[in-house]
């Protein structure tokens, strides 16, 4: 293997390859929240099911990191890698060619399989050409790849859906990452690990099916009703599903969840509270856009300008928050970064629907400023508490946490917002059809309102639709002061304030994920 030597001189251009992938895959978790409006328009779907074109790839993707990361150890990094390429690009393939719900469902699911591939073995590549002093340098690179691609998302997908119909959402995929899987066949050495523990199919299937129950439970249950047999067993069904995954992995020497890692307070309490961070970060890029196309009528290139302020917010304290966490401590950061969040909450509860463009773009900001302040250090401090032989198995549990809280996120939040939606349309006097669409969707009202002259309709779904995005901000700053409170509580008795490695670089290890 001529890369095997830690100064082979092409190891930038390997890093350029997985720094290009880290890319795609950050702008593939927003690139598609700009769309729901219009998939709601054109495949006439509801909330609830556009909650599952977002969290079909994060539950598999989800998933897949850590049988990915066993994989990649025990059949080669790069092969799985480029496997999970090859999935991403077939998902992308059929995305583009969906003509329904359940196609494009299907699709997202094979593009989540594939990240979950992708995103250790990313990582796990480095030490294979890049030796121990300059493997800091390398994860700052492919951590600030992916916090770019997340801004870059809502530009492309808004640009593209104002030119071309929203299948060129999953056809730009196709060249960059086909680039990409070139690039890392010519460039990146084959490693592995033949002492690696073995994947267990039965606890990853048991560990997919309570993720996946529960999340069909809270989704389903407020469009269908809680009383449903079906909705109360996907409810009482995660926690034997889970126990049992869990009691199988506790018995084996080399597990795939490793519960005492959970256990440390150094690394469980960070991992808390950065899942409950992309909880929030997921929630609130699955219904602003929603807001800004729907109500304020921008479209879809203006929806991603408008959403910049966000995610700029959050890129900026990617490279900024080291010397905050090197003076203050890490759980003083994030506690106020969870504190700044729960104000953002609040006060874009009581003045969205007054607000102009400017305060819109200050509370964006504000509440960027506050998901990176809670979230990059408790990245930092969950790797830096892990020893260097778990490494592997902690960055891919640390990982799988945060994509659970964002598709928690979208789920909770998701059936908050349409229940709140539901809730508050006036529909008196609507053909039953029209009145059933219309209080599916924002976008479904303003269609029959068109369909039917009725303006006023469109006027409710507006007036219902800022109402539920108000409760939805309330319960988000709620649950951010309540995390903020506890934040300050448990990680200044169970982390150290002054950076190790990573927090010296100021970025984190895994890439955060938003949950599009």
């Amino acid at each position: 293997m001529s890369m095997t030597g830690p100064r082979a001189p092409r190891r930038w251009w390997a890093l350029a390859a997985l720094g290009l992938i880290s890319l795609t895959l950050g702008f593939d978790l927003t690139i598609l929240n700009v769309a729901l409006p219009t998939l709601s328009a054109d495949l006439r779907i509801g909330t609830d099911e556009q909650q599952w074109v977002v969290n079909a790839y994060l539950v598999v993707n989800a998933a897949a990191v850590l049988p990915g990361g066993l994989l990649g150890d025990r059949f080669g990094r790069r092969r799985t890698l480029l496997v999970g390429l090859g999935i991403v690009l077939l998902g992308s393939a059929l995305g583009a060619l969906a003509g329904g719900t359940a196609q494009l469902l299907v699709a997202r699911a094979l593009m989540g399989l594939g990240a979950g591939l992708i995103v250790p073995l990313t990582v796990a590549l480095l030490p294979t050409f890049f030796p121990p002093a300059e493997r800091p340098k390398a994860l700052a690179v492919l951590a600030t790849t992916f916090a770019a691609g997340m801004p870059i998302g809502p530009l492309v997908g808004g640009w593209l859906l104002d030119e071309f119909p929203w299948g060129a959402l999953f056809l730009v995929n196709l060249p960059v990452l086909g680039l990409a899987a070139v690039a890392c066949w010519l460039l990146l050495p084959e490693s592995s690990d033949p002492d690696a523990a073995r994947v267990n199919p039965l606890s990853t299937a048991l560990l997919a099916l309570g993720i996946g129950s529960l999340l069909y439970a809270v989704i389903e249950g407020a469009e269908r009703g809680w009383d449903r047999p079906l909705i109360l067993l996907t409810l009482c069904a995660p926690l034997p599903l889970l126990t049992w995954a869990l009691l199988r992995e506790s018995r084996r020497r080399r597990p795939m969840v490793d519960l005492r890692l959970l256990r440390d307070p150094a690394f469980g309490w960070p991992v808390l509270f950065s899942a409950l961070a992309s909880l929030i970060l997921a929630g609130l890029l699955f219904f602003l856009p929603q807001y800004l196309q729907a109500v304020r009528g921008h479209d879809s290139f203006a929806t991603g300008v408008r959403l910049l302020p966000l995610l700029a917010g959050l890129l900026l304290t990617v490279r900024g928050c080291g010397p905050l966490v090197r003076h203050f401590g890490t759980g003083a950061v994030v506690a106020s970064g969870l504190v700044m969040l729960s104000f953002a909450g609040f006060l874009g509860s009581s003045v969205l629907a007054d607000a102009g463009e400017g305060q819109l773009a200050i509370w964006l900001a504000i509440t960027g400023l506050g998901l990176g302040l809670a979230m990059v250090p408790a990245v930092n401090a969950a790797m830096n508490a892990l020893p260097p032989d778990r490494f592997g198995i902690g960055s891919g549990m640390l990982s799988t946490m945060r994509l659970l809280g964002s598709a928690l996120g979208v789920a909770l939040l998701g059936s908050l917002l349409a229940h709140s939606y539901r809730s508050g349309l006036r529909t008196e006097g609507l053909p039953p059809e029209a009145a059933e669409q219309a209080g599916r969707s924002v976008t479904a009202a303003h269609q029959w309102a068109e369909t039917l002259n009725h303006p006023e309709l469109a006027d409710a779904a507006d007036a219902a639709f800022t109402h539920a995005t108000s409760v939805a901000l309330f319960v988000c700053g709620y649950l951010a002061l309540l995390s903020g409170l506890l934040a300050a509580w448990l990680l200044a008795r169970s982390t150290p304030a002054s950076a190790t490695r990573l927090s010296q670089a100021g970025l984190p290890h895994a890439e955060p994920d938003t949950g599009g």
